[in-house]
Formats: C-alpha cells, structure tokens, sequence
C-alpha cells in the first residue's frame, strides 16, 4: 500500500480530531484553539486490545476487531457532531503487521473514515515531533512505547533526525522474557546494536513517550511522594526502571490500584514496560528520563505548522491565551514583563522566560473573590495544563502570583518544589507585578510612560510630571514593599 502523504501546513486549523488506531488502544482527540498549543476538546479511548493476537497467530483478534470497529463507529459520529473541521486517523504497528490488517483497513473506509497506514519511521517521527511541541529545545532520544512496536528517533535543534522501528511492544514482551532471565537484554541489545544505535543517548536525556511508560512513570511519582502529581516533565534518574523492576516483582495489584491516575488496563503490562526501559537506557547510555505528555497525536499536529508557528514557545503561547481569556486588558502581560525588567538584569533566560509566563497571568485572579486572588493565582501556575515547564518552574510561577495577589503566607507545596533563593526570586517577580498593577489599574498607559531602575542604594519608580497623581497612597506602600524585598530604599523621579 503506497504512503500516505503527510497533512499540509496550515495556520489557523479551526477544530482538529485525531483518530489513533493503536495496538493496545484506540483513542479520538479532539483539538480546539490556538495553532501551536490547542486545548483538548474531548479526549476517550477503548482498550480494543488489537494487538494481542499478534504474538499468537500474526492476526488481529476477531473480538478485538469488533470491538474497535464499534469504537470507531462513535468517533466518527462524535467528530461529525462536534464540527471537527479536519478529522484525521491513523493506524500504527498492530494494523501494519497483522496478517488480516488490509481487509480492517478496509472495513474502516468503508465506514468514511480515510485511515493512513503509517510506517514505523513516520510513527518514530511523529512522536519526535510530539516532544518537541511540549518540550522545546529536547535534545537526546525519543521512545515511543506502544502495544506492539517500539519507535525511537533522535531529536536535536528542533528538528526529528535519524529514526528507527522495532517489533518490541509491551504485548510482546512477555513472551521474550519467558525465554530466560537475560532473553529480554539479548534481544533488545541485538537490535540496538543492528541498527547502530547502541550509546545512541550517551550523556543525553531519553524522552518517554506512550501510555505504558507515562503508567511507569505514574507508579514512580506514587513511590516518591512527588508533590506535584503532574506527569508531564516527571525526570527519572537512569537507574530507576531497574529499582522499579525490583518494585514491581514484590508488589501486589491492591496496591497499584490505589496509585493516582494508574489506569487499571496499565497494571499488567508495568512489569514489561519497566524491564524493557531498565535495558534501554542502559544500552543507549542515557543521563535521565524524562516524560513527554505528548506524543504521536500532538506530534501529527505539531508537524503540519508552519515553521513560524512551530518555532514559538508553547508556555508563552498557553499563558498568553490564558491571560487573553481571564484577564481585562489583553495586552497587559506583555507590558508588565517590559516594565518589570530593569529589575532583573542578571536572571538567566530561563527565570526570564518563567517570570514572562508569569506575567501573562497577572490577571487571572480577578475573577475571584478577593479572598481567594492569591488562591486563585496559585492554582493556576500550579495546575494549569501547561507544557514546557517542570514542576520547579510551576512553583516559582504560583509563588509570584501568589504574592502578587497579596499572599504572605509559606506554602508548603511550593516550599517542597522550589529552593529557598527562587522562592526570594519569585517573590521579586510576584512584588514588582503587584506595583505595576496597582500604579497602571491594569490598563497600558502608565506601563507605558513609567518605568523603573535600580541602582546600589535606591529602587526607583520614574513618573512623567502630569502622571504624578498617579502616586498614591496604595503605590507607595507597594513600592516600598518592593524596594525592601531588593533591600533598597524606594525613590520617585
């Protein structure tokens, strides 16, 4: 069956939906918003279980096949009544090996839905591009765990390089470790080493992407009491999946039902998923792991941008969307990150770029009850569904917003994700803010016309004469507030 060509670069994708025929699941996704990080509309999936029957006899299960066709009927009527402008579906390695895969293919189409038979190459690709949609500047090896294949790519200056498909999903591992203690070492270091991609990862992070590995990853975040139980950007350490292999031999399923967010169709297939990771990292050489909350389907929307589009920052894209919709002046973020930095001439570009996102949100309290701005702030950095950031960048955010609307107080969850000094840093950010809304009243004139400087004694606010009377009674103490947290004197020019 000849290729199917890739979709077409577009810039405004209106409502998008995914169909991912997978070999353990099929899934639908539906996009809506911004190009480059639109928010899931809607997102379900059946564990059709497509793959199972391929270890057994090279077939799709007759079972399986109806019950994903079923599936698959609802989606598409889902789609059609949720007005996806662009539905799209792909089928991935259960289908592309399976010796009865043309005649489902067939069944789909018939149904109107035009399914593309990705190779193995273009699901390495994609899921490259996945990460590099929520991660930018990923720099190392993604591995894409599906049922019945495993996907890698190499991922470098924004861009997907080298990739490679094995015949090593998580339904098929059980059967290799039956043959022996170190079967499952053999195999995957012989196809390491026949592809060439043995140290692949010397020194790099590898990139986890698909539900088994994000299930692993879950269990992991459980184990280590994370404070944050967001998967997205969770970092393991090399030799964790042996540790967790460890775990997983000993510990029994009452257990890992009770780990948050552990869906129970996962359980089963953790000891493979952690066996299979344990060899892999070891093999390539990685530094850490790190989990991608995106994937394949990210990666097919990620890839048909324009290059511009692809180029932005997903943080600063999401937080300014998120300002837009919850703020009062849209164009308020932007100037308040202007005019807070002469404050901050020595912050590295990462703190700048945190306390940019941060910015963006300004706003996002005033919707709630005074009581619970600070709150309200708060739960935003925290929880929002951001990518791009890790759980310290999420802390520093929150305790900015937090302060920036009138929070004093220590948070115990921040306190266990940030350092005391980006915790003095944030404060910074959350002070300077909280003046620049209360000087402004949040409109863009006076972020406009003033600004501030800073020198060894003096934090000073600078006023054009006829804005004079904009320094009042509230200004002032929030200046003063500012200039003692830099451990200066506040002055008016």
């Amino acid at each position: 069956m000849p290729a199917q060509p890739l979709l077409a670069a577009v810039e405004t994708p209106g409502r998008v939906g995914i169909i991912d025929i997978g070999s353990n699941s099929i899934r639908l996704v539906v996009f809506d918003g911004p190009a480059r990080i639109p928010s899931i509309l809607f997102n379900e999936k059946v564990m059709a279980g497509l793959g199972a029957g391929l270890a057994r006899d090279g077939a799709l299960d007759a079972e399986s096949i109806e019950r994903g066709l079923t599936a698959l009927a609802r989606f598409a009527r889902l789609a059609a009544q949720m007005e996806v402008t662009s539905l799209r579906t792909v089928a991935t390695a259960a289908v592309r090996e399976a010796s009865n895969g043309a005649p489902f293919l067939a069944r789909i189409r018939a149904m109107g839905l035009a399914v593309e038979l990705l190779s193995g190459e273009e699901e390495a690709m994609m899921a490259g591009y996945g990460v590099l949609a929520a991660v930018p500047g990923a720099t190392g090896i993604v591995g894409d765990l599906g049922g019945g294949s495993l996907e890698l790519a190499r991922v470098a200056d924004g861009a997907v390089h080298e990739r490679v498909s094995f015949p090593l999903g998580v339904l098929r591992i059980a059967k290799i470790r039956a043959e022996g203690p170190r079967a499952l070492d053999r195999v995957v270091g012989k196809a390491i080493a026949g592809a060439g991609w043995d140290a692949r990862s010397e020194g790099l992070p590898f990139y986890l992407v698909g539900g088994s590995w994000r299930a692993l990853a879950r269990l992991d975040m459980h184990l280590m009491s994370a404070p944050l139980p967001i998967i997205h950007h969770h970092v393991m350490a090399a030799d964790r999946p042996a540790s967790l292999v460890r775990v997983l031999a000993q510990i029994d399923r009452k257990r890992l039902r009770e780990v948050q967010g552990l869906s129970g169709s996962r359980i089963a297939t953790l000891p493979e998923a952690a066996g299979l990771l344990s060899v892999l990292v070891r093999r390539l050489g990685s530094s850490e792991m790190i989990v991608s909350g995106y994937g394949l389907r990210e990666g097919l929307l990620h890839q048909s941008l324009p290059p511009a589009i692809r180029a932005q920052d997903p943080l600063i894209c999401a937080t300014r969307e998120e300002g837009r919709r919850q703020g009062r002046f849209p164009e308020h973020g932007d100037l308040l990150y202007r005019w807070t930095s002469p404050l901050f001439a020595r912050e590295t570009p990462a703190e700048a770029r945190l306390r940019h996102a941060t910015c963006l949100l300004a706003d996002v309290g005033w919707p709630a009850h005074p009581e619970f701005r600070a709150e309200r702030g708060l739960e935003t950095a925290l929880h929002g569904n951001w990518v791009g950031v890790d759980a310290r960048g999420r802390g520093m955010m929150a305790r900015a917003l937090y302060t920036s609307f009138g929070g004093d107080q220590p948070v115990p969850i921040i306190d266990r994700l940030t350092t005391p000094a980006e915790r003095a840093l944030a404060d910074r950010w959350g002070l300077a803010m909280r003046l620049g809304q209360r000087l402004s009243g949040g409109v863009a004139e006076p972020l406009v016309t003033s600004r501030l400087s800073l020198d060894p004694a003096t934090l000073t606010l600078h006023l054009r004469t006829d804005d004079g009377a904009l320094y009042g009674e509230a200004v002032e103490r929030r200046h003063k507030a500012l200039a003692t947290a830099f451990e200066r004197k506040p002055a008016l020019a």
